[in-house]
């Protein structure tokens, strides 16, 4: 395929995917990816070592740092760019230098979720499923025509790290059903239905941080939502930030916060109770934090 194709690509999904068409034998001519940032914890393998291990030229230039981007892809006169979880919005004056298109994957059923972390919020929101969407790059994050999706379910007790999990493997099927048909320009685009379309911003870590007035099944979805490898739901006991890693809904009334029994450790919501199943202080053994919590706690003490 003449100009072959630009990959933008970061995280699981995009690792998955890029070495699908490596793995293909599919021209990647260069794959433009980020510089791992020094604080963040790093669950997923690099595209950069892979893109390398490949032969293929690795960039970490940002498309605000100026026209070297621009310049280095309109050099190779790419066919296809493709988006992989890339983190950042791809100016339309690149995204027009493929001949054939630029499309993005997403990782949900679009015109849902639009927007940054959009399996957490599918969990925090207490989808039954959820997806990835291939779908064409406009200047307007995530609303470009749909090429295709591919559905997955939601688990009642699955967090987002076990839905990413899956996520990946439905992206490369996708991918791998629609390649073909983008190479060459033979495929179908679908407009989104605005009407339906919802739009959500990044998480940060003191968003994990549970509100006791809100219902039970609420609460739950948070911790599911928020579950390692993602930083993590929490409360405050004792003066000391309390990590909940695991939880259900329960049968249970009380002031919001209040204690209802110890073992099991239950705790009252606005509606409803929260079994805690796994919880414990920061970068201390589980077993020797929970039993601490357990020992401290009081009937009518209160978390928050």
């Amino acid at each position: 395929m003449p100009g072959g194709i630009v990959v933008f690509a970061y995280a699981g999904v995009g690792h998955a995917c890029l070495d699908h068409l490596l793995a293909h034998g599919e021209p990647v001519a260069a794959l433009f990816t980020h510089e791992d940032a020094p604080d963040e914890r790093l669950w997923f393998a690099s595209c950069a070592a892979l893109a390398r291990a490949h032969g293929v030229p690795v960039h970490t230039v940002e498309p605000d740092d100026g026209p070297e981007m621009h310049d280095i892809i309109a050099a190779l006169r790419p066919a296809l760019i493709l988006s992989f979880y890339y983190r950042r919005m791809i100016p339309m004056a690149i995204l027009r230098l493929a001949a054939r298109g630029a499309f993005n994957m997403h990782g949900s059923l679009l015109p849902k979720y639009r927007g940054r972390a959009p399996v957490n919020w599918a969990v925090l929101h207490g989808e039954s499923e959820t997806g990835v969407t291939l779908h064409e790059m406009t200047a307007r994050a995530d609303a470009g025509d749909i090429v295709d999706q591919e559905r997955i379910p939601i688990g009642l007790e699955e967090t987002a790290g076990d839905v990413m999990a899956r996520l990946a493997p439905a992206a490369v099927r996708l991918l791998a059903r629609q390649i073909a048909a983008l190479k060459v320009g033979t495929i179908t685009r679908t407009p989104q239905d605005e009407a339906r379309a919802t739009r959500f911003g990044r998480r940060r870590p003191e968003d994990g941080r549970i509100d006791w007035s809100r219902s039970a099944c609420e609460i739950v979805n948070l911790v599911r939502a928020v579950a390692p490898p993602y930083p993590g739901a929490f409360t405050e006991f004792d003066g000391r930030k309390l990590m909940i890693w695991r939880a259900g809904p329960i049968a249970g009334a009380g002031a919001p916060g209040e204690i209802l029994t110890r073992e099991p450790l239950v705790i009252a919501a606005g509606k409803d109770a929260v079994h805690l199943l796994r919880f414990g202080f920061p970068n201390e053994p589980e077993d020797r934090a929970s039993a601490a919590v357990v020992d401290a706690l009081r009937q009518g003490q209160t978390l928050g």
